[in-house]
């Protein structure tokens, strides 16, 4: 099996690190991912000048570009031979519910899956960090069942887990993206030259996050697994707009 891997923390980080070391074991396992941080680069590509990509001392290629730029360079042309999966983490840091749209974990895993190829995207729902080897097993059960019983047409997973030790994970649960108040205001300051800078606000809570959400299964310490899709259209407004439009040319 032939695995792509990526993330958007950057080549040197060390989820990606362990989710490598543990999926060599079902297969080829390639690593084509940010020669820096780009979290929050959502689904951007470098349209504006060429991309480089460079070989690390461990063999992880990374590129001076987005999570996006790295698969799509990978599978259109970079590798010679097509990926079975592609998979993005592990993300330090949970995406779950309005995160996703900002996510470059996801945006990762979305570049797969739109060029065809089943993918998923694997987070550690905190910033501690403790407990990476629960995330990568996730992985490495996900992935089997992609060998195993290969979906009948493409499936984009994201995928959000607790960071507990493995004893105390709950089962995987099948959810749909919460959603969070709005952000924080922006933080302002002063630097020393006199010129006022901002920083984005913090994310907000979460609003939606009942029984059946993202927030609710990792709340309850359970693997949460959102099947995620890129039609944009909100079908129910349809008729609305077309009633609201009326004659108008």
């Amino acid at each position: 099996m032939r695995i792509l891997l990526s993330n958007d923390d950057g080549y040197f980080a060390p989820g990606i690190e362990i989710l490598a070391r543990s999926l060599t074991g079902l297969g080829q396992v390639t690593v084509v991912a940010p020669e820096r941080d780009r979290s929050g680069a959502s689904n951007s590509l470098t349209l504006d000048r060429p991309l480089t990509v460079r070989k690390s001392a461990n063999g992880f290629l990374f590129v001076n570009g987005t999570p996006t730029d790295c698969v799509h360079l990978a599978v259109t042309g970079l590798l010679g031979e097509l990926p079975d999966v592609v998979v993005s983490g592990i993300n330090l840091g949970a995406n779950m519910g309005d995160d996703t749209i900002y996510s470059g974990t996801v945006a990762a895993a979305t570049e797969g899956y739109l060029l065809g190829i089943p993918s998923l995207a694997i987070s550690l729902a905190s910033k501690a960090g403790r407990h990476f080897e629960t995330a990568a097993r996730i992985a490495c059960e996900m992935v089997e069942r992609f060998q195993k019983t290969p979906p009948g047409e493409p499936m984009l997973l994201n995928v959000n887990v607790p960071d507990v030790p493995w004893d105390e994970l709950g089962v995987l649960e099948v959810t749909r993206l919460g959603k969070r108040h709005k952000a924080e205001p922006v933080v302002s300051s002063t630097t020393p030259r006199g010129e006022t800078v901002y920083w984005v606000g913090a994310a907000g809570n979460a609003q939606d996050a009942g029984p059946g959400t993202d927030f609710y299964a990792v709340s309850a310490s359970r693997v949460s697994v959102t099947p995620l899709q890129m039609d944009l259209t909100h079908q129910q407004q349809i008729a609305t707009v077309r009633g609201w439009m009326g004659s108008l040319k």
